[in-house]
């Protein structure tokens, strides 16, 4: 199973976008399922369904973050080698689905949404595009990671 396949297979068994990504690399991470669902199960929504970034790129951080980034906080060189990684999957997450803005990827309007996430029936994967925003972001991971 491919990673996107993975990333898309954890949404579809429950997991919020963040959890969907994070879950799909955690073996390379080092991370059991467990620690990597607990890390990743605020970053969902949007932030806690703020609806602002998305957790598919909230995922990719963290992802990015254990694979690439330092222990050591003052190291500079390697925290902007970081940041400047993650900008471009997100650009690139962006410019393949219009935003990297849960509200905006959703069609919802701005501000927080309700606490409580919605009951996964058929009726909710049908009208939302996270499956497929997970898949990608675990697909654009890859290539970032073998480049």
């Amino acid at each position: 199973m491919t990673k996107s396949e993975l990333a898309r297979k954890n949404f579809e068994d429950g997991c919020n976008c963040c959890q969907s990504v994070v879950l799909a690399f955690a073996e390379e991470m080092g991370l059991t399922r467990e620690t990597a669902t607990l890390l990743s199960a605020g970053l969902g929504g949007g932030v806690g369904r703020l609806r602002e970034i998305c957790g598919a790129v909230s995922g990719a951080a963290i992802v990015l973050g254990m694979l690439h980034g330092s222990p050591d906080p003052r190291d500079r060189e390697r925290k902007a080698a970081l940041y400047a990684e993650i900008q471009r999957l997100a650009a690139a997450f962006a410019a393949r689905h219009g935003s990297y803005i849960c509200r905006d990827l959703l069609g919802l309007p701005p501000g927080a949404d309700d606490p409580v996430p919605g009951e996964r029936t058929s009726a909710y994967y049908a009208a939302r595009p996270c499956a497929g925003l997970v898949a990608s972001m675990a697909e654009l991971i890859e290539q970032e990671i073998a480049e």
